[in-house]
């Protein structure tokens, strides 16, 4: 069997599977509780998978009602959603400027 797949539907299952082994349902008690952090991490890979921009990925799913099926979507996230949840969810690991330490030069005066 090959481990690459040129199926939409399995990509989505198995990144739905994965992120249901991986992710907590909800990144926090008071969040809306309308989609779950593994069917945004499906529509994330999904969204790799058909190099689409957030708008371009919101609006291909909204068309395709067996893989909101899949996915087990009552509806489809805004936009905003994604890009949000792909910031939380797919951290490159990258320091930010907020906790990097302070470098100075070695005559500066403090």
């Amino acid at each position: 069997m090959s481990k690459t797949t040129k199926d939409p539907i399995a990509l989505a299952q198995a990144a739905l599977k994965a992120g249901k082994a991986a992710l907590p349902d909800y990144s926090s008690p008071k969040s809306p509780h309308k989609f779950t952090q593994p069917q945004l991490f499906a529509l994330l890979m999904l969204k790799q998978f058909f190099k689409l921009d957030y708008r371009g990925t919101v609006a291909w799913v909204g068309q395709w009602s067996d893989l909101r099926q899949v996915l087990g979507l009552k509806g489809v996230p805004h936009y905003s959603t994604l890009c949000y949840a792909e910031r939380r969810l797919l951290k490159k690991g990258a320091p930010t400027a907020s906790w990097m330490p302070r470098w100075t030069s070695p005559g500066a005066k403090a």
